[in-house]
């Protein structure tokens, strides 16, 4: 499909740079196939949901991944930055360098020199190898734990690029860009949709009847890639390691058999969930890579329902919803959201979308 077709015109000024306070205040777009999206807040979610309904969550937790630093080589020396986003071993990571032609195979980076000091205010690091799109393999003199210690010594917050081109991260993001129920560390962007969950929302959905169960999807920097193809077909996804246990696993089967419906907390629940469902839709205990692409045509086999922030034109998550709930069914309701001064992105308003299962049974958008 043309690329094309999933842009739209977003004003600067619907892009958020802080959260809704409290998370759960912020507004709810609820859209069904062949209806009126409708106006709510993130606080209804308990009132738009059934008893026996299950939630599943990403409990991935957002690491301090971004590194700024010195590449020496020889007697010469450059500024340098670097986004991690897959741990391949204990002491190397994928990262995408900025800017990527100041590096090259062989290069020793010292990191930490912007105020912050670990290990005597260095975390070293070698250039393993040199990928396309200023991605590269860092080998680091750290291994495992010690490695965890030194990035949360020196590492800032990732911030998307469009909120950290208009400020700074600081202390507020340390809370604010993770979720409440982060565990299992190893991401380098947050799962966006679970920002907006509290505990009193928790409180909420348990007093409802609601299930909540939790996958892990480590969300990496490639989240925020811009498609430079101009056909989908073109284009290649980063992979992102995640986990679906026996027990998850066991709990959304029966959730199936018994008729309740399955509601994934933002698209990398959905594209792990999709990752890990058979043919048949039986959902599997799951771990690995996945690099799954998911655009109109595609059969989902898993989530009834997604809840999700609103996304970039042109993004390979605004092919996702468009293949969920169908391509004009998203362009009417991002032209609502924005007509409505709905907040974007991942500090932004969210969304309740409901699967439109004539464009996934039959792969064409209505």
């Amino acid at each position: 499909m043309k690329v094309d077709l999933f842009d739209f015109d977003l004003p600067e000024e619907r892009i958020a740079l802080r959260p809704a306070e409290p998370r759960d205040a912020a507004r709810l777009l609820v859209v069904r196939p062949g209806e009126k999206p409708s106006d709510r807040a993130v606080n209804d979610l308990p009132s738009l949901l059934r008893a026996g309904d299950v939630l599943v969550f990403n409990d991935t937790k957002v690491i301090p991944a971004q590194l700024r630093g010195i590449r020496r080589r020889g007697e010469a020396a450059a500024q340098v930055e670097a986004t991690l986003h897959m741990r391949t071993a204990p002491d190397r990571w994928l990262a995408f360098m900025r800017p990527g032609k100041r590096v090259a195979v062989g290069d020793r980076i010292h990191f930490g020199h912007d105020g912050n000091s670990c290990f005597l205010g260095q975390l070293d690091a070698t250039v393993l190898e040199k990928h396309d799109g200023g991605e590269a393999l860092l080998g680091f003199d750290l291994s495992g734990a010690f490695l965890d210690e030194a990035l949360h010594a020196v590492g800032h917050i990732p911030l998307p690029p469009y909120i950290a081109s208009k400020r700074d991260d600081d202390a507020r993001d340390l809370s604010d860009y993770q979720t409440v129920y982060a565990r299992e560390e190893g991401a380098v962007a947050a799962p966006t949709a679970g920002l907006h969950f509290t505990q009193a929302l928790f409180s909420a959905l348990d007093a409802a009847g609601v299930e909540r169960r939790f996958v892990t999807l480590h969300v990496g920097a490639g989240t925020f890639l811009p498609v430079k193809a101009d056909d989908t077909a073109d284009h290649r996804m980063h992979s992102e390691v995640g986990v679906v246990s026996s027990q998850t696993a066991a709990a959304l089967n029966a959730a199936k058999r018994r008729g309740s419906r399955i509601v994934a907390v933002g698209t990398t629940s959905l594209r792990l969930l999709e990752s890990a469902v058979r043919e048949d839709g039986t959902i599997e205990a799951w771990s690995g890579p996945t690099d799954i692409f998911i655009t109109p045509g595609y059969r989902f086999r898993t989530a009834d329902m997604l809840m999700t922030n609103f996304h970039l034109p042109r993004s390979t998550l605004f092919m996702l919803v468009s293949a969920f709930s169908g391509l004009e069914t998203m362009r009417g309701a991002y032209r609502h959201a924005i007509d409505s001064g709905y907040r974007f992105y991942s500090y932004g308003d969210s969304s309740l979308l409901f699967r439109d299962d004539a464009v996934t049974a039959s792969g064409q958008n209505q």
